[in-house]
């Protein structure tokens, strides 16, 4: 028999959004994922890790304003 999951929190109260009518905050523009790795054929593979360290950085900053459970 396998043990039971323990308890997880309850979320907290939904995050404040900006004002009404304040100005959006500056967003990076949402670009797909094979545009983003589009110009890897024209770069040596020296110079592949930068990229994909950027869009990880990217991952990283987008993924981390996701609520925590």
């Amino acid at each position: 028999m396998t043990e039971p999951d323990p308890p997880r929190g309850v979320p907290g109260p939904p995050r404040p959004g900006p004002a009404p009518g304040a100005p959006a905050a500056a967003a990076e523009p949402i670009v797909p994922a094979g545009d983003r790795f589009a110009d890897l054929t024209g770069l040596p593979i020296a110079e592949h890790v930068a990229v994909f360290e950027t869009e990880h950085a990217r991952l990283e900053r987008e993924l981390g304003t996701i609520d925590q459970l």
